[in-house]
């Protein structure tokens, strides 16, 4: 994907085989792109499922260009009292590779006793943390004495992660594994350079 011109064009075909608002999505990214090459994408459809059992889209698009990192976030909403139309919200971040402190991939492999080198995993959960989100996550401390009752506070940890991305063989293909790990390979190596 280090040919520009040639991931562009793929960045605006994966958009366009995505099937899901094509028009809408790759004119938010090429509008937050600009003028920047694309160094590589990673582009994500998946449906979500809400309390009441109604299908909802979602497509993430992420871009490495040479000086940024964007996220392109597109939701479909159905119609409501407020807003009586179906409609589409589109947010698009773009963070300074400087900005970028960590790129975590969790790699899923089946009989890790028989794992051979080179044989890609079968689900792969991408998190890219630049600071602005942290989930703090509390409860309540303990001593180890069952039977106490005194109030020890609360203990907790506060993770950072700006962006979570989970693909899986299962359900989007060995090829979507393969570019999620290529992304997180090429933005790895954007964000070491000074």
């Amino acid at each position: 994907m280090r040919e520009t011109r040639a991931a562009a064009h793929g960045l605006r075909i994966a958009i366009e085989r995505s099937g899901y608002y094509p028009a809408l999505v790759a004119d938010a990214v090429e509008s937050a792109l600009g003028a920047e090459p694309v160094l590589a994408y990673v582009v994500h459809h998946e449906a979500t499922f809400d309390p009441a059992m109604e299908v909802r889209r979602h497509v993430t698009v992420l871009v490495l260009s040479p000086t940024r990192l964007l996220a392109c976030h597109t939701d479909e909403h159905p119609p409501t009292d407020a807003v009586p139309q179906a409609h589409a919200s589109t947010t698009t971040e773009a963070v300074r590779l400087d900005r970028v402190h960590s790129v975590a991939v969790t790699r899923v492999v089946p009989e890790p006793a028989s794992y051979m080198p080179g044989v890609p995993p079968t689900e792969v959960v991408l998190t890219i943390g630049w600071g602005v989100i942290s989930h703090i996550d509390l409860e309540p401390a303990t001593c180890g004495d069952e039977s106490c009752e005194a109030d020890h506070g609360y203990t907790g940890s506060v993770a950072a992660d700006d962006l979570q991305l989970r693909v899986s063989e299962a359900a989007d293909g060995a090829e979507a594994v393969g570019q999620v790990l290529a992304f997180a390979r090429a933005l790895s190596e954007a964000t070491t350079s000074p």
